[in-house]
């Protein structure tokens, strides 16, 4: 009797001593979650305030944290290219959207292109510059700013170039070739089959009528005046005009100065640092991948391959 009375004290002990520290691991579980809790909860809340919109608590900490945007227009400018207007508008509005941006460096190095994408990025950062009168948009010319690019470059407040770069090139050209000569030597008869007087304007493939060649004379000569007015209209009183500023030659980044196509020298940083005060750049330039760049480029090139036949009009 007494063994039995043992073991049923020693199991009662057992039972005991499991069920106190249950209730003791219990409570430590207890505890803890209590203060994760409270932990997830101050960082939650500290998440929603600095993301939160406080008026002039978020006007300081972009004040704090403000740096200069750059956006690239770089090559040929063209539909089909990383410098087609839908990409540099594209960045441009971000970039103007942005209320930490200080300042905006469009860093240009291209030989020129389409006319009509050049000036619809010309037409834009006119449109930004409106929105934002605060923010200032800085022209940075590195090899070339030729043509197009030089179309887009005055529609910024100040252009800043290298003593070698090259500026310029304010003229527009038509290109296109002439096959008659070959086709008669080949014995080759063209058979072109249009309705309309002119449909066969330009065709590389029937002699060039007299008629035609005036015609495209007079395109090109409005094209021009529209490049000229662009041109004074972006550089104002800054322009010292002489006989051969716009029949398409190109000068120096010295020489640009001199005749006011461009305004100073500097880089993308030596701007950021002296003229917008805010050291850090941030790029801007929206680029496409690898398969977007194909496609596009893809079609660009059936394209071209169909206009060439017509001549095409650029800004280089």
């Amino acid at each position: 009797m007494d063994s039995d009375k043992r073991d049923d004290d020693w199991a009662r002990s057992v039972l005991e001593r499991l069920a106190l520290e249950a209730l003791v691991e219990q409570r430590r579980r207890r505890r803890w979650g209590i203060f994760f809790k409270f932990v997830g909860f101050g960082f939650l809340g500290a998440v929603i305030y600095l993301m939160g919109d406080w008026g002039a608590s978020a006007e300081k900490r972009a004040e704090g944290r403000s740096y200069t945007a750059m956006v690239s227009v770089e090559g040929v400018i063209d539909s089909g290219s990383e410098a087609s207007a839908g990409q540099v508008i594209a960045s441009l509005q971000e970039a103007f959207a942005d209320p930490a941006v200080r300042g905006i460096v469009l860093r240009v190095n291209s030989p020129g292109g389409s006319p009509v994408q050049a000036g619809m990025i010309n037409d834009e950062i006119a449109r930004l510059r409106g929105t934002r009168p605060d923010l200032k948009v800085v022209a940075v010319v590195e090899d070339v700013c030729a043509s197009g690019g030089y179309y887009v470059a005055v529609a910024a407040d100040s252009i800043y170039v290298d003593k070698a770069s090259l500026i310029g090139s304010i003229g527009v050209l038509m290109d296109s070739f002439g096959f008659v000569g070959a086709m008669d030597k080949l014995g080759v008869e063209r058979r072109l089959l249009s309705a309309g007087e002119s449909k066969g304007f330009l065709d590389p493939f029937s002699p060039q009528r007299a008629s035609h060649l005036a015609h495209a004379k007079v395109l090109l000569d409005d094209i021009h005046q529209q490049f000229i007015k662009v041109v004074r209209n972006g550089r104002g009183d800054r322009l010292k005009e002489i006989p051969e500023m716009f029949s398409g030659l190109v000068w120096t980044g010295e020489r640009s100065i001199e005749l006011g196509l461009a305004d100073d020298y500097g880089t993308v940083e030596s701007v950021a640092r002296n003229v917008f005060n805010a050291e850090e750049v941030k790029d801007f330039t929206q680029r496409r991948n690898f398969a977007e760049r194909f496609a596009q480029q893809f079609g660009a090139n059936v394209a071209e391959s169909v206009m060439s036949s017509l001549g095409r009009v650029s800004l280089r």
